[in-house]
């Protein structure tokens, strides 16, 4: 018989594991799972099925029997059109075979690139509100995350300024995103310039994800990676799950000076192996055959984007026309709530579902996400809703 011991047992889970968070969106989507008939506008994922040549790709894999590992790297096919793609759309060429990785999405590629260049206590900074993620993937990988906010008034865009002002010696790197979830915000070219010099002067590491990058309503898309001197300090991060509507098939990549890619490959050699076979063929469909879809995609968005941002500035909700990405990020600190509390009583009273801005820092604080990733009516229903919210709530 085994005995019942007195003493404490050992604690099981990791010190710096324990004290994270958990999403702030998954935890009000858990909310929204458990009602009925709830119009949701939180959801960043496209609304499109992945168009069908890519899927076919796919299909025609497996027929072909096409069902086993590949390079740890990711196939040479997909490797060689991913550089050409990089090079033709963002002005920055890569070695495809030694300085371009395959990844499970971004999400993995994040998780890698951090724990390939953070050394305990190393700060990495990032500009907040952002993706629930980058804090938490800094924080797994033992280095420090280090907040720089951005406002409203600079259009959610990042002020060298206050760049600059966060750079410590224990700096190791810069996490940027744009266009920007939640905001939709991009960087003008004048802060890039100042940001990149910046970079170059203390020494930090680039980390740029571009997912939102082909979803661009005004001017063309920049990427920091093609700037002087930005190349070999940079990790460009892209994928397919936004503009080709592929978020289930999670292929995404990372680009980059030789010696961070082998050290990421060497974190996925050992942990994933290599990304679905299937999914490459698809995501080299894409590449290949994919780009009129995605300007329909980019299209339909830019309607529903004018859509959704006049709704808004209607009923007295102060809301910024974003210029990428699919999301809006309407300021309601007039309606005198909380973000949280302004999504809660919507949902209960309304059942439109919409992100509270401080799930993405405190930053977010006084503002709301709404994805316009989905069909015309139900943005026009939401917004409905939304108006009849606000008047039964004296507003």
């Amino acid at each position: 018989m085994m005995k019942d011991c007195s003493f404490p047992r050992k604690k099981y889970v990791a010190d710096h594991i324990e004290v994270l968070p958990k999403s702030g969106i998954r935890a009000f989507f858990d909310l929204v799972s458990t009602m009925k008939n709830v119009i949701s506008l939180g959801v960043g994922e496209p609304d499109f099925s992945t168009p069908w040549t890519m899927r076919e790709a796919a299909i025609y894999s497996l027929e072909r029997g096409r069902t086993s590992y590949t390079s740890n790297l990711g196939t040479p096919e997909l490797r060689q059109a991913i550089c050409q793609y990089v090079s033709n759309h963002y002005q920055v060429s890569y070695d495809w075979q030694n300085e371009c990785l395959v990844t499970i999405g971004v999400s993995e590629a994040l998780d890698i690139v951090m724990r390939a260049i953070i050394n305990p206590g190393d700060e990495v900074i990032y500009t907040e509100p952002c993706f629930v993620s980058y804090p938490a993937e800094i924080a797994m990988a033992h280095g420090i995350p280090v907040a720089v906010p951005t406002y409203e008034k600079d259009a959610f865009a990042l002020d060298p300024k206050k760049l600059r002002s966060c750079i410590t010696p224990k700096s190791k790197a810069l996490l940027l995103n744009f266009p920007c979830n939640p905001t939709g915000a991009v960087l003008p070219a004048k802060e890039m310039e100042e940001i990149a010099r910046i970079a170059i002067e203390n020494d930090l590491i680039v980390i740029t994800d571009e997912i939102y990058s082909e979803l661009l309503y005004e001017g063309e898309h920049r990427s920091i990676a093609a700037l002087p001197g930005m190349r070999d300090r940079t990790v460009f991060l892209h994928g397919f799950s936004k503009a080709f509507a592929m978020t289930g098939w999670r292929v995404g990549y990372a680009c980059g000076p030789a010696e961070i890619i082998d050290a990421m490959m060497k974190i996925h050699q050992y942990s994933i192996m290599c990304a679905s076979v299937m999914s490459q063929e698809a995501a080299l469909e894409a590449l290949k055959n994919g780009e009129k879809e995605m300007e329909n995609m980019r299209e339909s968005y830019r309607e529903r984007r004018n859509l959704i941002v006049d709704g808004f500035n209607r009923m007295g909700l102060p809301c910024l026309m974003p210029k990428g990405a699919f999301y809006v990020f309407p300021n309601i600190t007039s309606t005198g709530m909380t973000s949280e509390e302004f999504a809660r009583k919507l949902l209960e009273k309304e059942k439109v579902a919409v992100v509270p801005g401080n799930a993405f820092g405190s930053s977010g604080e006084g503002f709301i996400r709404c994805s316009y990733a989905t069909s015309i009516k139900q943005i026009q229903v939401a917004l409905e809703r939304i108006g009849h919210f606000l008047k039964s709530e004296g507003i």
